[in-house]
């Protein structure tokens, strides 16, 4: 008797949600066909959609619906919304931004079999009024200071918190992945695997996945005793996990199915006992075909360590800074390929420089055959060349950090440098190369391969009003979304007055003046809707901050006010003329062309949008601005 009943509602079951057709048709794998969708109707943030499904016989449907994302292939777990009806269902997406293409796919879920889409439509929303783009708009609401969540029983709700020297890829699968080195407040990450990586389809809110290498590298400790013992020196001491660090990984997507990260392992301990310098570190490499696999990087082995130029004097004493033991430390690995298909490792930090190093694009190995990681009097040629000093001859420098990336609309290899100590004083510039093994040029023309300091600052530490601003920020990643949308990440620490151990990931708009050089946005990205910017927005006050190098010192805002009249009327730069090209969103004031965006103001409370301003001026200054709502 139970299982006629059971039998009876089955059939019922069918008969309300299968869509039965002939024999005939060819349905799949899945046993149903689902038209392309089609769209009723579409407003500046919202779209009607229909689809008609058939099924074949017996098939059990548990669900109709649409999905949809910005970018392509969108499936269940991006933007599903349920339909109604039954062979045809329709449906309403709601919330969606102003003037922005949508990828959109009709679903049906098989009752206990999958689920079947359509074909891929794109729905391009309208550009819709000011008002109506800007009014349903809601900023991040995370907290910037995340202590009460650090913990690693809380990584759930990490987002951007625990995030230091970020590496950043937009994969296949239209994420972006982010990996980073093992820091986090009160070490919460130790014991759970090292270089943990996040994903995001959107840049505002991340995923946390954990560590992407599980344990310290088998070819670490043998390397080392291998190039100790070439050294006349004993074996290591140092065998615990726990003492090596795990820095600063770089990872690029070589191709769909193949992306690469290159990694530092810094070694513990002294080169010959008490008084001489520090043991080496070493950049190794990892491959992954899916970085959505966080378990499928696999470990490829040793790829550069140290060079010196002192030969076996390796009892250079190690607060002897003028005169340090190696000429190149290979750590701070960043990665590129060239337009041409050259593949190059760009690695250094402090000591001499930053060195530039050709490797086969095959493996990802180094080119050359490196040999001995010592010479006597100049370090050995395959372990890369110079490409930047902060200061020529100087072998213990203040620089570190190297992100490389190029830029085909300028046809300009761009060098980040992070400069300074990383707790409060941390600042990123940048210079520019035709060539990617340089000379790299400032925005002053400054020659930095050739030794020099670095010109433009890009980021510096800084503060608007009722915040606490913010400090640290540097070692970044430079990348773009394929179309012709940049970003700067990088970690950021809160003031030594609150808690400087807090480390939070900033994401940023970059945009490009019109010389060709990187602008920075002041606020951190928060997806608001880049509605036209008019005139008339303008007029009224904002913070102005005069980013120029300081070290140490958070730079703080001061009010500027535009008056109707084209003038400014209080503030900075009193009694000159401001105009603006809407085309190019750019405002002029005082002649110095400031670069707007729409972000989100994250000082405000409740936070909500508002315009910024990021320029270079004269005596090549570094200016950060936003309107006062």
């Amino acid at each position: 008797m139970k299982y006629y009943k059971w039998f009876s509602l089955l059939v019922i079951c069918s008969l309300l949600l299968g869509a039965c057709s002939d024999d005939d048709k060819d349905f799949g794998e899945l046993g149903v066909i689902i038209e392309t969708p089609v769209v009723a109707e579409i407003t500046y943030s919202s779209a009607q959609l229909q689809a008609t499904l058939s099924s074949a016989k017996g098939v059990i449907l548990s669900k109709r619906g649409f999905c949809y994302s910005t970018k392509a292939n969108p499936d269940i777990y991006d933007a599903p919304v349920v339909a109604m009806g039954n062979e045809s269902f329709t449906a309403t997406l709601t919330g969606l931004q102003g003037n922005t293409t949508y990828y959109v796919r009709a679903f049906v879920s098989i009752y206990n079999g999958g689920v079947a889409y359509s074909s891929e439509i794109e729905v391009s929303t309208g550009e819709g009024t000011l008002d109506e783009q800007l009014s349903q708009y809601k900023a991040p609401a995370y907290a910037d200071n995340y202590a009460s969540i650090a913990v690693w029983d809380n990584r759930s709700q990490w987002n951007l918190a625990n995030v230091h020297d970020p590496s950043v890829v937009l994969a296949k699968d239209g994420y972006y992945y982010m990996y980073q080195t093992d820091a986090s407040y009160g070490n919460a990450h130790a014991g759970h695997g090292h270089f943990h990586a996040r994903r995001s389809k959107d840049l505002v809110y991340w995923e946390y996945l954990g560590g992407t290498m599980k344990e310290l590298p088998g070819w670490v400790i043998p390397k080392l005793n291998e190039i100790r013992k070439e050294m006349g020196l004993g074996e290591t001491t140092s065998t615990s996990e726990s003492e090596f660090g795990y820095w600063a990984p770089g990872v690029h997507k070589v191709n769909d199915d193949l992306y690469r990260m290159y990694y530092s392992i810094v070694c513990p301990g002294l080169l010959n006992g008490e008084g001489t310098w520090g043991e080496r570190a070493f950049i190794g490499m990892m491959e992954n075909t899916d970085p959505a696999n966080n378990d499928g990087w696999v470990d490829k082995g040793y790829v550069v360590t140290n060079a010196s130029d002192k030969g076996l004097n390796f009892n250079v004493q190690a607060n002897d800074w003028a005169n340090c033991y190696y000429k190149w430390n290979a750590i701070d690995p960043s990665y590129i390929v060239t337009p041409e298909g050259a593949h190059w490792l760009i690695y250094g930090s402090w000591h001499s420089g930053i060195v530039a190093m050709e490797l086969n694009a095959a493996d990802g190995m180094p080119k050359q055959s490196l040999g001995v990681p010592w010479a006597d009097t100049s370090a050995p040629a395959g372990y890369g060349q110079l490409i930047y000093t902060r200061q020529a001859g100087n072998r213990w420098q203040a620089s570190e950090g190297p992100e490389i990336v190029y830029n085909p609309e300028t046809g300009y290899y761009y060098l980040f440098v992070a400069y300074d100590a990383l707790g409060v004083p941390y600042n990123t510039r940048v210079a520019r190369s035709k060539s990617i093994t340089g000379p790299y040029l400032g925005i002053d023309g400054t020659n930095v391969t050739a030794g020099g300091d670095m010109l433009p600052v890009v980021t510096h530490p800084y503060k608007f009003a009722n915040s606490n601003g913010w400090v640290g920020i540097s070692h970044c990643a430079v990348f773009n979304d394929g179309n012709g949308n940049w970003y700067y990440s990088s970690q950021a620490r809160l003031p030594e007055s609150v808690d400087n151990y807090i480390m939070m990931g900033h994401v940023r708009s970059i945009r490009w003046t019109k010389d060709g050089w990187p602008l920075v946005m002041p606020e951190r990205y928060g997806a608001v809707p880049q509605v036209a910017i008019t005139e008339e927005e303008l007029v009224g006050n904002w913070e102005h901050i005069d980013l120029s190098y300081s070290y140490g010192k958070q730079k703080e805002s001061s009010v500027m006010t535009l008056a109707a009249d084209h003038t400014v009327s209080e503030g900075t730069w009193k009694n000159s003329a401001w105009s603006y090209d809407a085309g190019k969103q750019v405002l002029t004031v005082n002649g110095v062309e400031l670069y707007l965006q729409r972000e989100v103001d994250w000082e405000a409370n409740p936070r909500t949008h508002t315009i910024v301003y990021a320029a270079y001026g004269g005596n090549f200054k570094t200016y950060w601005g936003k309107k006062i709502k």
